[in-house]
């Protein structure tokens, strides 16, 4: 099912809504207004010739300078109907995106992976906190101005520090292990 025939099924359901087909190489691919995710996203699960019952995947893209810089993208997978479809929400530094949990359960760990990782607010979520991070962690690291060069001292834990005869024995000591 291509992206046009999708939205030709979605637009008598969501009124009022603007989708846009995307380009893609794979699968279908369009976009959503932020607004109407959540009843977009229960059309595309409840309606019978789409059926996208299974969400695989929620994460985004950072299209710095641009304005709306980022993008929150959704694997969706219809098991019934043998296909899949990605859907796109763009937003703007500082927005948010509703979540998507009472329509998939499973969107919880990607969402808070979406706030750890970009620093896009989950509105709605049970449970936004760091996911990959350390709780101190400061920042998001997948945003492209995110400082790269970051000098920190870990805050989490330290270092094992061995000395050079411990390495060598510790590798000794392997070896004879391997030998049994």
């Amino acid at each position: 099912m291509d992206a046009s025939a999708v939205i030709d099924t979605l637009t008598p359901l969501v009124p009022g809504a603007e989708f846009e087909a995307g380009t893609s190489v794979d699968f279908a691919c369009l976009y959503v207004p932020v607004g109407r995710l959540v009843e977009t996203c229960r059309a595309l699960r409840d309606t019978p010739s789409l059926r996208f019952n299974v969400l695989t995947e929620v994460t985004a893209a950072d299209y710095l300078p641009r304005n709306p810089r980022f993008e929150v993208v959704y694997h969706l997978l219809s098991i019934p109907n043998r296909s899949k479809l990605r859907v796109k929400v763009r937003v703007e530094d500082g927005g948010s995106v509703p979540t998507v949990q009472q329509v998939w359960p499973s969107a919880g760990w990607p969402e808070r992976e979406v706030w750890d990782m970009f620093g896009i607010i989950v509105d709605g979520h049970t449970d936004l906190r760091r996911l990959l991070m350390p709780e101190d962690w400061e920042g998001h690291p997948q945003r492209k101005d995110y400082p790269v060069q970051i000098r920190k001292t870990p805050q989490t834990y330290e270092p094992l520090e061995v000395s050079e005869e411990e390495f060598r024995a510790n590798l000794e000591r392997d070896r004879v292990k391997r030998a049994h």
